[in-house]
């Protein structure tokens, strides 16, 4: 198991850290994020949102899809409309497409939120950019929850920047090399196919087959 090659002392701060975090929590019913995750189990997400500014833009839509080993479930799919407080700007809607009228009878952010962590439960989540989504998300869960979500987070650019460092000569590993992580690149050199961008649930689903093709290339 994973924990025989921790040491000692790191594992139990991780529990000590664990337990100080669910005590802490602030809705208990979703102390199921911090169980054991299933198996083989992940949840690739995106938001698209009003903007790229943490502090002053809003979640709009949400999308999640779960992958099962190199299965993704697109049965076992999440895609929620989210209401701003501030509405939707005409340059973000050349973006996304979502219209303020789209928009309006969508959920209420905390309700968004308690849907989007049942769904994940304690899977750890996959995405592309996927710090951003989750600084967004973490944005709204703070005032309900006290803290973040606590599911590992696996970024694919990541995934594929190693995969292609593997494949440079040696002699071109010895400076950090410029790798294009564009996701149509990503993409295009996986072989994977393009959905429609900037729609939460094509681009959930998007990242989640370049998390299983990067997988199964690193194995």
């Amino acid at each position: 198991m994973m924990s025989e090659h921790v040491p000692f002392p790191v594992r139990l701060w991780r529990a000590l850290k664990r337990e100080w975090l669910i005590y802490h929590l602030g809705h208990p019913e979703f102390r199921f994020m911090f169980d054991k995750p299933p198996e083989d189990e992940w949840v690739s997400i995106d938001c698209e949102t009003t903007g790229l500014n943490v502090s002053k833009d809003e979640i709009i839509s949400i999308g999640a899809v779960r992958i099962k080993g190199n299965r993704i479930m697109t049965s076992e799919r999440l895609e929620l409309l989210v209401r701003p407080e501030r509405g939707v700007s005409a340059e973000s809607v050349k973006i996304h497409r979502l219209r303020e009228q789209d928009v309006a009878q969508g959920l209420p952010i905390d309700e968004a939120m308690k849907q989007l962590m049942r769904f994940i439960g304690s899977r750890p989540l996959v995405g592309y950019f996927l710090e951003f989504d989750v600084a967004m998300v973490h944005k709204a869960l703070f005032p309900m929850l006290g803290q973040g979500l606590p599911q590992h987070k696996i970024e694919v650019s990541g995934m594929y920047y190693d995969y292609k460092y593997r494949q440079l000569p040696a002699h071109a590993r010895q400076s950090t090399p410029q790798i294009d992580l564009r996701f149509d690149t990503m993409m295009a050199d996986l072989g994977l196919p393009v959905r429609e961008a900037h729609d939460a649930l094509n681009d959930a689903v998007m990242a989640a087959l370049a998390f299983i093709k990067l997988r199964q290339l690193k194995d």
